[in-house]
């Protein structure tokens, strides 16, 4: 985390009962279906929807696309508000498939901790690795959920070494299961010895839970047959000796994490996981920025962009700013100064979100998420104020892996693709370059599946059938340096420079070859890999 000062007075109560989070995982660890049941046990739906199921029992409250409807999978971060217990729960459902990492990575900048989701058969998989060595830059907490227990899974202890030893982290059991696979029964908490039993026949229904003292208590015989219970007191004995015990700090400066065991599509585990959410995850922490870091118990609002989604009412043409305040108590109707446009701006109708449902927002505190609707002044890495210069940073921007050239299938509809290729680039959902060369835009994108979501967004929001065909160029590189030398360096590459939707100026490649060759040709000038956002 940032200077924590250890003198810091205490926040204000209401932000202190702030929890915002990130869920990250492989895809199909079972993220979406967790997310379901947050809400659930937060009272904020009353059924768990299914991501792959019959009819409209299979609608997902946060996959709202339609493309993330057919295919079961998450492929926009969506933001959900709900009460739980005292705490307040600002949730962030992120994409899992590694085409969308970008995503992810911005959304990252946004959490003060992250719940891992861990499938029990498969351990720690290569996106859960990528995600976790984000979280690693920024100092994240993490609390970490081993779900999928009542299908064959692993041994417990297997699990456990294979995060320590991949993620180099400590992990320290919160609950242990008690059978795998089939003959898993729920789960003995450790941090308040409790018995956790699993209903299989009610999905919905919260486990039942059984008051014990220690595991030498009789009461354990009468719910656990003789085989597993020796099987769960040997092993709980091992755990204690062998791994560290739960050190609340360690886990707020992100060298430790937690471990529950349930099964998020019966319900199980997941609310000892809230509560651990609750207890130990982070209060609002401090925000980095330019000149200053900004304190979360400042009273004048601060807040910054990290995503922006258009189209997500497909009735009205709306554009929504996910805004993460920083700091202070923020109240309907406010006006806040736009930093990078100097403007001020009236925030009349800003919005809480349930996934795709919204209630107008009347107010909001430090560590809140709200969205702003606007028509395109708000763009990723926007600070708002209450008139201070300040500018919150490290939301970056990645050069894209994949290229391609895209064109109206209807010649006369080109001015069309221009509006929405932009308003996709200015949501961070692609990089669209202008090349000063010949018609047409190269769009950018980190991985295959994001042209077929393009192409199918583009197709339901605006009504235009498009074609992505192969370009020559495979990667680009953000271009830098004092003006004359990039003057000479444009006047010799002509064919290789395009803009991005910021005007920058973009150096599209063919090979490692081009990149060396500018090393050589053109010092002065600097080829960047990612640039930061909105400066």
């Amino acid at each position: 985390m940032l200077d924590a000062l250890p003198n810091r007075p205490d926040l204000p109560a209401e932000i202190a009962r702030r929890r915002t989070f990130a869920i990250i995982s492989h895809p199909d660890a079972g993220k979406t279906t967790l997310t379901e049941k947050f809400l659930l046990f937060g009272g904020a739906i009353q059924m768990a929807g299914q991501v792959r199921a019959k009819g409209e029992a299979r609608r997902t409250r946060s996959d709202f696309m339609q493309m993330e409807k057919d295919r079961g999978i998450s492929v926009s971060a969506s933001a959900m508000s709900f009460d739980f217990r005292e705490f307040r729960f600002n949730l962030v459902d992120t994409p899992g498939h590694s085409d969308f990492s970008e995503d992810t990575y911005r959304t990252l900048t946004a959490v003060d901790a992250a719940v891992m989701v861990i499938d029990g058969a498969k351990g720690v998989e290569s996106q859960t690795q990528k995600l976790f060595e984000v979280c690693r830059l920024r100092d994240l907490p993490i609390l970490t959920f081993c779900n999928k227990m009542d299908r064959e899974s692993r041994d417990t202890f297997d699990i456990v070494d294979e995060i320590q030893e991949n993620l180099a982290i400590d992990v320290t059991p919160a609950s242990w299961p008690i059978g795998v696979g089939r003959d898993f029964m729920g789960c003995y908490d450790m941090l308040r010895d409790r018995l956790e039993l699993m209903d299989r026949a009610d999905r919905n229904r919260v486990a039942e839970s059984i008051e014990i003292d220690g595991l030498e208590d009789p009461k354990l015989a009468e719910h656990i047959p003789a085989h597993l219970l020796d099987q769960l007191r040997e092993e709980v004995e091992m755990a204690r000796e062998l791994l560290p015990k739960l050190d609340p700090q360690a886990v707020l400066e992100g060298h430790m994490t937690p471990i529950w065991f349930g099964s998020a599509i019966n319900s199980f585990g997941v609310k000892e996981l809230m509560d651990g959410i609750g207890t130990y995850g982070p209060e609002p922490q401090v925000q980095r920025a330019e000149p200053r870091q900004i304190s979360p118990d400042e009273k004048k609002v601060t807040g910054f962009v990290f995503k922006v989604q258009a189209n997500m009412d497909p009735k009205h043409r709306d554009r929504v700013a996910f805004v993460r305040l920083a700091s202070g108590h923020f109240h309907r109707g406010m006006k806040l100064t736009h930093v990078r446009s100097k403007k001020s701006m009236s925030i009349t109708n800003p919005v809480l979100f349930l996934a795709s449902d919204r209630e107008l927002a009347e107010e909001a505190w430090a560590g809140d998420i709200i969205g702003i609707p606007n028509h395109g002044q708000l763009r990723i890495g926007d600070t708002l104020t209450e008139g201070e210069p300040i500018r919150v940073s490290g939301i970056p921007s990645f050069a894209p892996e994949l290229l391609q050239s895209c064109r109206a299938g209807d010649p006369l509809k080109s001015k069309h693709l221009e509006k929405a290729l932009m308003q996709f680039a200015e949501e961070g959902a692609a990089k669209v370059f202008k090349p000063e060369i010949g018609s047409g835009f190269i769009v950018g994108v980190v991985g295959a599946l994001q042209f077929e979501v393009l192409a199918s967004r583009i197709e339901l929001e605006y009504g235009l059938p498009v074609r992505f065909e192969p370009s020559q160029f495979t990667s680009a590189r953000w271009a830098s340096g004092p003006k004359q030398a990039l003057d000479k360096f444009i006047d010799a590459n002509k064919q290789h420079i395009a803009h991005d939707n910021d005007g920058d100026i973009v150096y599209l490649t063919r090979l490692q070859w081009d990149i060396d060759r500018i090393g050589r040709d053109h010092p002065d000038v600097t080829l960047s890999a990612t640039k930061e956002m909105m400066v």
